[in-house]
């Protein structure tokens, strides 16, 4: 028989399990909490906040004498959000007194210094500045702060201006921790007291109804967690506040508290903190807040949707009433000024400055210039500063230029595109892509690419213009019928518009009157690859393929591309390239970029000025020349453009200082019915009837001079002499024959004529 063996196998002691579970759960709590602790530190020590880049028109310069109405500079203030109110006592508002105007500005950091707050006079006489003062004394220069045009978001479309905890209004303050936390700067992160009664309300309702939370509660939840109401994210947020209270002082959580909390939305962007949502519902910074305000954006925080001011004011002022009774209770305030604030309404501002741009086609061309320096996630969270060259009033008048001439037409089919570029420096001024200027979708100024008709005549009579010894103003051109072939056999015989021909006509009159088989002559003369150089020298992508029909235009181009060419025409040859940055800086204020002034000679001088003339002769009695109806006397140059069947209208027209490129089509490309002339042209006229102008004052080149040429036959003629006409000549290369009248007159009378003509 075996022995039994004397040692028996115990069983494992439970306490063992127990222990043994307990050490499994604190590793598992701590590592957790080592987890949560790494999230707290690593999101509140690094960058907090994903900022939008900030983008600002140019900034009005102020000086005596300076070219401005009073409905300008009105029009200007208002674009920089300034409040018109009596004595103008606080920064960013003004009064106006008649022609005289007490502004109140706010300092500013611009790229080249800080230009300091002022209390400006500026006296307006005869749409001049007649006196600027500042603190009473005269000035000769003030920059007025930029308007804000609008931001670069970035996904999540969250929107704040971040300010320090010092710049908050003690006041302010205080009434946050009045109504959301009095115990803030005595607990750790919970309150007790709060946490058990949301837990009795929460177990009698069988679910989160109650939060009972505290302000490091609230940051934490914002800033670290999702909004689902579920017992395990309160665990979270619970641990969370106690870790971010161990880590970081109370002044510290006060401060991002102030700059995370949600109080509204406008459209799709998301307004976090009292830096915005001062300026969002008030229009002011939060240092210029009155009593009534301050409490009624201490009251968004229990439900900026439910108490959303301009959709339900009464619940609005309800709240903000008990916000006013709280401070009085606590006694922050007295009983009287509570009652007396509740008698203020609430104060805010019809609609708040909306954070998409109320200029969307200008901020695509600026999006698309930043794109070659800068990545999406740096321009959509950096809080970079974008200084650009937008100027409010050209931008207004060119909408309201554009809705204007629509309206008049009354097809709502018809769509229309506007570039404005300063002739001096080639910073786009203003951008119109469309019927709705505030829709932020196809901009056609920037993508409609569409034929461009007879736009695109300047490049081939400046080509031919380079040729002074072949050609000139007066160059006889044959305007005649014209049949080509192209090597699989099609024809291509080019029309006039009215179907008409002209036989022998001068070179200037063919381009005024925008004859289409004279034109095609001279390009064939020329060359096509001539006047493709040309149109590549004038700031223009090249076709792909080359055909005889670009000579009328059959090449799409965009309004902005057009502006390009039509840009380096207005300078007398040089080429800039158009710009809408002018520098980019941190909110530091360190200047990461600057965009400035790029000039290249492309075209000689001489053959710049005299296409300039025959430009300038088709707004005085050439195809353009309707465009007296708005502007008067007042000299300009410019070309009209019609595609086949009157699908596109174009034109392109300057002055000395201001450049306008105008189209009016359809997105289906339907017919418009419009020609240049009776579409585009009157856009652009109503536009400079608003912007009053330099008039068109070009200065000869040295080595041009004005001579009289006989039109019929382009041979040099004199004043007395019937069919003359005066043109700008290069004098080297005159007229080889004379005209009969002249040598029917002595030598000493023709050497007077001559010396005369080349003087003038």
């Amino acid at each position: 028989m075996a022995k039994k063996n004397s040692k028996t196998r115990r069983k494992p002691s439970w306490k063992r399990y127990l222990l043994a579970a307990l050490l499994l759960v604190t590793a598992a709590v701590l590592t957790y909490g080592a987890y949560l602790d790494w999230r707290v530190r690593v999101k509140f020590e690094g960058g907090r906040w994903a900022l939008p880049a900030r983008v600002f028109a140019r900034p009005l310069e102020l000086y005596q004498g300076q070219q401005l109405s009073a409905e300008q500079l009105e029009a200007e203030l208002a674009a920089a959000d300034y409040r018109r109110v009596t004595g103008a006592a606080s920064a960013g508002s003004y009064e106006r007194r008649g022609s005289r105007f007490l502004i109140n500005t706010r300092g500013f950091q611009f790229p080249d210094g800080i230009e300091p707050a002022h209390r400006l006079t500026v006296d307006i006489a005869g749409g001049r500045v007649s006196a600027l003062r500042a603190e009473n004394r005269a000035v000769d220069l003030v920059r007025l702060d930029p308007a804000l045009i609008g931001s670069i978001y970035p996904a999540h479309r969250e929107d704040r201006v971040l300010v320090r905890l010092d710049e908050v209004p003690a006041l302010l303050g205080a009434a946050v921790l009045a109504v959301e936390d009095r115990e803030f700067y005595h607990h750790h992160g919970l309150s007790w007291s709060g946490i058990a009664r949301a837990f009795v309300a929460n177990l009698q309702a069988g679910r989160v109804v109650q939060g009972g939370s505290t302000i490091t509660q609230q940051l934490v939840k914002n800033f670290y967690l999702s909004n689902e109401r579920t017992l395990w994210r309160k665990a979270n947020e619970a641990a969370m506040s106690l870790l971010l209270e161990a880590r970081f002082g109370k002044d510290e959580i006060l401060e991002a508290y102030f700059n995370e909390v949600y109080l509204g939305q406008d459209g799709n962007r998301s307004i976090h903190g009292f830096g915005l949502a001062s300026r969002f519902y008030f229009g002011r910074p939060l240092q210029d807040l009155r009593l009534h305000e301050v409490a009624l954006l201490a009251g968004l925080v229990k439900g900026p949707s439910y108490y959303d001011p301009r959709r339900y004011p009464d619940r609005a002022r309800g709240r903000r009433d008990v916000v006013l009774q709280v401070l009085a209770e606590v006694e922050i305030i007295t009983p009287e000024q509570a009652r007396a604030a509740m008698q203020r309404p609430l104060g805010v501002i019809p609609r708040g400055k909306s954070g998409d741009t109320p200029y969307p086609a200008f901020m695509d061309l600026v999006k698309k210039h930043l794109q070659r320096d800068y990545r999406s996630e740096d321009l959509s969270s950096e809080g970079l500063r974008i200084f650009t060259t937008l100027d409010p009033w050209v931008q207004q008048s060119a909408e309201r230029a554009l809705a204007t001439r629509l309206e008049h037409f009354g097809n709502k089919d018809l769509q229309g595109a506007v570039v404005t570029v300063s002739v001096d420096d080639g910073a786009v001024l203003g951008v119109v892509g469309g019927r709705d200027p505030r829709f932020p979708g196809f901009n056609r100024a920037l993508e409609a690419r569409r034929p461009v008709g007879s736009l695109i005549k300047p490049a081939v009579y400046l080509a031919a213009l380079e040729e002074p010894t072949r050609f000139g103003l007066g160059t006889i051109l044959q305007d005649e019928p014209i049949t080509l072939r192209d090597a699989g056999g099609r024809e291509w015989s080019p029309r006039n518009y009215n179907n008409e021909t002209y036989g022998p006509v001068p070179l200037w009159q063919a381009l005024a009157r925008s004859y289409n088989l004279s034109t095609v002559q001279l390009g064939l003369d020329v060359g096509l690859r001539r006047v493709v150089d040309v149109m590549k020298r004038l700031g223009l992508e090249p076709p792909g393929h080359i055909y005889p029909s670009l000579l009328l235009g059959a090449v799409p181009y965009t309004p902005l591309e057009m502006a390009q060419m039509y840009h380096t025409i207005a300078t007398g040859g040089f080429r800039s390239p158009l710009r809408s940055v002018r520098a980019v800086m941190t909110p530091q204020g360190e200047v990461l970029s600057r965009y400035p002034l790029t000039v290249n000679r492309a075209f000689e001088s001489e053959a710049v000025y005299l296409l300039r003339y025959g430009l300038a002769a088709a707004a005085r009695e050439g195809t353009a020349r309707s465009v007296a109806h708005w502007v008067g006397s007042l000299d300009v140059a410019g070309k009209t453009g019609t595609t086949d069947d009157t699908r596109d209208s174009w034109f392109a027209g300057f002055t000395d200082d201001i450049l306008a490129v105008t189209w009016l089509g359809r997105d289906d490309n339907g017919r418009s019915g419009l020609t240049g002339a009776s579409g585009a042209l009157t856009v652009w006229g109503e536009l400079f009837a608003r912007l009053e102008p330099r008039p068109l004052q070009p200065l000869p080149p040295e080595g041009v001079g004005t001579v009289w040429v006989e039109e019929q036959t382009g041979r040099l003629s004199a004043e007395h002499c019937r069919g003359a006409r005066a043109l700008p000549y290069v004098v080297a290369h005159l007229p080889k024959e004379n005209a009969p009248c002249i040598d029917e007159r002595g030598l000493i009378e023709r050497t007077g004529d001559w010396l005369r003509g080349i003087l003038n």
